[in-house]
């Protein structure tokens, strides 16, 4: 019976039609970069968080971590490990400048470092929000949407990881099934669970069934976030997951959570200068446990409303800190990671566009590698919106044509359209216009240019509105892409190994 089964999911699979996805072109941003700080205050910042790691220190909360940082020459004194200037510039100088993370489809692999930019989606958040329902806990079923729904556009070249926390299942086991719906209905990269060393582990498996043990080793499958529980904490789940990653050769970004205010300094300087000591340590840390190993410099800062305690989204302090800390990532000629479509709204309005658009600009001009939350993320990160994930990409669309540049050639000076227009004409017919009129600009589907009175005979209808029925559409005319039934099985068995496994030890 049980085989009967097999051949009959087989044969599904092997019948699957795959949805007629664009062609993903990543990002290379030709735009000059913005830098905040010249290079005598980068130093001052620096020399800055050298005092932090080797006066102040890091707490490192696992006994294995403290004996590895004492094996390569740190000290470490009641759970805090104190590190040179020396120690910490040679072990980051192991890390890689950029790496390659591998999709199943190898036409989807992203590039992370250098002059590349990766969108991901919004990661994390509890609740969802859509305009039929309101918010609401996140489901898998939700889960399932936002990868089909990231697998879809060609703006975002990464399928994420938690991009929500599906309630509805057991929380030991989520992980393998969020794992396994990346893979299944997407064949872009993934992240990997971070709960503890047993999620990271079960995703290197998982990984390792479907590219092989082999080929991981040589480029990454997984990418994952390891937080930093600012102030100048890492802890024993975050310290376990590094390691089984690091040991895998699998890619990790470092970083810190910070509110300024709450967890740093409410100074600017002061923030960065703990924000980089906190990334350098991790960083160190994951070059000791496995020299080599795949590392972007993480930051993710905000500042608190000191008049409430609550986090705010989009502040220009937040800008401010995100150029900083680009600049001193590429000072360590390290991959860095950033920005997103932050926003404290609850609901895809004008703050949620305003502070979305304030926060990611920066971000494209301050040459971020790895940009997560660059879909769907309202309410501080608590909730995940499906107008506004679509609505986002739609800017994300505008930000692809904007890293472009401009095009300086005999063709982009368009001197043949210019002589053959009179005076007061017009370049609606020319040559020039005809070879160019389906890609010279942005054409997205859910801002509105049409006049007031076109939009009124068509219903008057919101951005939201609009990108609702979008959400509708897209899911409605999803197909998966093809996955090899022979690995479908063999994950879906050591699926349900694990969680045997698991609810035995419970």
């Amino acid at each position: 019976m049980q085989e009967k089964r097999k051949r009959r999911r087989r044969r599904r699979s092997e019948q699957e039609e795959t949805t007629a996805v664009p062609p993903i072109t990543q990002p290379i941003n030709v735009l000059p970069l913005y830098e905040l700080a010249t290079d005598e205050q980068l130093d001052i910042l620096h020399d800055a968080s050298m005092q932090i790691l080797s006066e102040v220190g890091i707490a490192f909360l696992d006994d294995e971590s403290q004996d590895i940082l004492r094996q390569h020459g740190v000290e470490v004194r009641d759970d805090i490990a104190y590190f040179s200037p020396h120690i910490i510039e040679e072990y980051i100088a192991k890390a890689p400048a950029q790496f390659t993370q591998l999709a199943r489809n190898p036409e989807r692999n992203v590039i992370i470092g250098g002059k590349n930019i990766c969108f991901a989606p919004v990661y994390g958040p509890p609740y969802v929000y859509d305009e039929d329902y309101g918010r609401r806990e996140a489901t898998l079923e939700d889960f399932k949407n936002f990868v089909k729904l990231a697998y879809l556009t060609p703006y975002m070249h990464h399928s994420g990881g938690t991009i929500v926390e599906p309630t509805d299942t057991a929380v030991d086991t989520r992980h393998l099934d969020m794992v396994f719906a990346h893979i299944k209905y997407s064949d872009k990269p993934f992240m990997g669970g971070v709960m503890d060393g047993t999620h990271a582990a079960d995703t290197v498996a998982m990984a390792e069934i479907l590219f092989g043990a082999d080929a991981i080793r040589q480029n990454p499958a997984v990418i994952s976030l390891i937080n930093i529980n600012s102030p100048r904490l890492l802890d024993d789940r975050m310290l376990d997951a590094l390691k089984v990653y690091a040991r895998a050769r699998q890619a990790v970004i470092i970083t810190p959570f910070v509110l300024s205010g709450a967890m740093a300094p409410v100074s600017v300087a002061g923030t960065v200068a703990q924000m980089n000591a906190e990334v350098l340590a991790g960083i160190a840390f994951a070059q000791m446990v496995n020299p080599g190993t795949p590392v972007v410099y993480g930051s993710f800062q905000s500042t608190t409303n000191l008049r409430s305690g609550a986090p705010v989204f989009g502040s220009p302090e937040s800008q401010q800190a995100l150029y900083l800390t680009a600049q001193l990532a590429r000072r360590y000629t390290l991959p860095v990671r950033s920005g997103g479509m932050f926003t404290a709204s609850k609901i895809s309005d004008a703050q949620g566009g305003y502070e979305s658009v304030m926060s990611m600009l920066p971000a494209v001009m301050g040459g971020i590698n790895f940009i997560l939350h660059a879909a769907g993320w309202l309410e501080g990160g608590l909730s995940a919106g499906y107008e506004k994930f679509v609505l986002d990409c739609e800017l994300l669309g505008m930000y692809h044509k904007y890293m472009q540049g401009v095009d300086f050639s005999d063709e982009g000076l368009a001197m043949d359209s210019i002589r053959t227009v009179k005076p007061g004409g017009h370049h609606l017919g020319t040559a020039h216009t005809m070879r160019h009129f389906r890609t010279a600009f942005f054409d997205g589907d859910l801002f509105d240019s049409n006049s007031a009175e076109q939009w009124q005979a068509e219903g008057a209808q919101t951005a939201s509105q609009r990108a609702n029925k979008k959400v509708k559409r897209l899911l409605k005319e999803y197909k998966r892409p093809f996955l090899d039934p022979a690995k479908e099985e063999a994950l879906l068995e050591f699926i349900t190994r694990r969680k045997n496994e698991i609810g035995t030890k419970r």
